[in-house]
């Protein structure tokens, strides 16, 4: 059996890398928002329809996934994996350093928020791409046994992402005065992303194209229609699998890790460094148990692992809110555990490439999980809030809910035999 040699894991490092500082372009916005709404629109507007604005922008990057990692999964199947792998990084770190160096609304009015939109839809396309493809790209270069740990790894990358911006806007916020963060500190830390998203392109040159693909190449094995044509016609279980694994991960991510810091506040009355900081405790042990879960998955099985983790997932998810109501003693444990649990997401990718033949690969995962995570990932936030006022524990029972079906996909992967367990 072939083992990770030095050249594996150079690559799982660039690539997790990358990821990192591309998720961290991406997600950087949400943590500025506050004063986005102030800079970009005008003085006059109520704030409330500001903060809406602004918060639409944002969206905007999610819509703008789908399409974005379609068009590139497409060029990624017919011209390689690198390719694309360079581009998506590239369209994410030059319109985060413009978005550091844009007028605002006072300099040039309403070019100001439309300018803002047209690089945020320019993020979307670019992390549409990046995430399927940089999962391709490491499942193709690892002996396939070690896909699990593989995509575990580039996963624990992208979470990554999402620390490095929680910390950066401390750091930001706890050097700027409140007026001068408005004068030029909300900058910093898009010009900082913009430009260490210019150096991982320039890593990533280091990178090889995949042996699966230069193999296919050379056998003329290529797809011979449009990529996305055939999946659509003749994977559609597949399709079906991956969206539904994709509705699982968007939930234990975006209730887990996204809005419970924010409800803790809301509903718990729990100081707001209290729960950033309990939710860094949360996005670390989420990042080892990508690692981990996915480690396993090649060991044990990736429907078994997954079944189980997902038990695991339900369980500490009721358990936090449960004692939410009650003391907030243990908060640090009992969030890292249900964030070490969350990293069950480790396994979503492992399964997910190998459902699809390596010549449409590459569409076939972009589609599926980019129009699931659009609309799962932009439904979530809704569907948990209107829940909210007839149940405290609206979150915890939506993500148990979804556990369920995790270990009912579980079950269902580890019965279709060793092509994807």
């Amino acid at each position: 059996m072939s083992s990770l040699n030095g050249n594996d894991y150079r690559t799982l490092s660039l690539a997790a890398l990358g990821g990192a500082l591309e998720f961290y372009d991406f997600i950087i916005f949400i943590f500025f928002a506050a004063a986005i709404a102030q800079l970009f629109f005008p003085p006059d507007m109520p704030d409330w329809l500001r903060q809406v604005q602004t918060y639409g922008i944002f969206a905007a990057g999610y819509l703008a996934r789908p399409l974005g990692g379609i068009i590139m999964a497409h060029f990624g199947d017919l011209f390689g994996r690198k390719r694309m792998f360079m581009l998506s990084i590239l369209l994410m770190a030059v319109p985060t350093l413009l978005i550091g160096l844009l007028p605002t609304y006072a300099v040039i009015g309403v070019w100001a928020p439309i300018l803002l939109l047209a690089l945020r839809v320019m993020q979307g396309a670019a992390i549409g791409g990046e995430v399927p493809g940089a999962w391709v790209f490491v499942a193709e270069h690892v002996p396939q046994r070690h896909v699990g740990f593989a995509c575990g790894t580039l996963t624990a990358g992208l979470t990554g992402g999402i620390l490095l911006g929680s910390l950066v806007a401390m750091a930001v916020n706890q050097h700027y005065a409140p007026a001068e963060l408005l004068a030029e500190g909300w900058r910093v830390p898009f010009i900082i992303g913009g430009v260490f998203g210019l150096v991982s392109v320039w890593l990533r040159g280091y990178l090889h194209e995949t042996p699966v693909f230069k193999q296919m190449q050379a056998r003329k094995q290529l797809a011979d229609e449009l990529p996305l044509k055939t999946v659509v016609r003749e994977h559609r279980p597949a399709i079906v699998l991956t969206m539904l694994l994709t509705w699982l991960l968007s939930a234990a991510i975006v209730v887990m890790i996204l809005m419970t810091p924010t409800l803790m506040q809301k509903l718990f009355s729990i100081p707001a460094a209290v729960a950033l900081q309990a939710n860094s405790f949360a996005i670390l042990s989420l990042s080892v148990g990508c690692i981990l879960f996915g480690a396993l998955a090649d060991r044990f099985g990736a429907g078994r692992v997954l079944a189980i983790g997902c038990v695991g997932l339900g369980v500490t998810a009721w358990w936090l809110y449960q004692q939410l109501m009650l003391a907030t003693s243990h908060l640090n444990a009992l969030y890292a555990l249900c964030g070490f649990f969350v990293g069950v997401i480790g396994i979503v990718p492992r399964i997910a490439v190998m459902s699809f033949p390596p010549r449409v690969r590459f569409s076939g995962l972009s589609f599926s999980y980019n129009v699931a995570y659009a609309v799962f990932g932009g439904l979530t936030p809704i569907m948990v809030s209107l829940l909210l006022p007839l149940d405290k524990l609206a979150p915890a029972h939506y993500v148990a809910a979804l556990s369920l079906l995790g270990v009912g996909l579980g079950l269902y992967v580890q019965r279709r035999g060793a092509v994807i367990s």
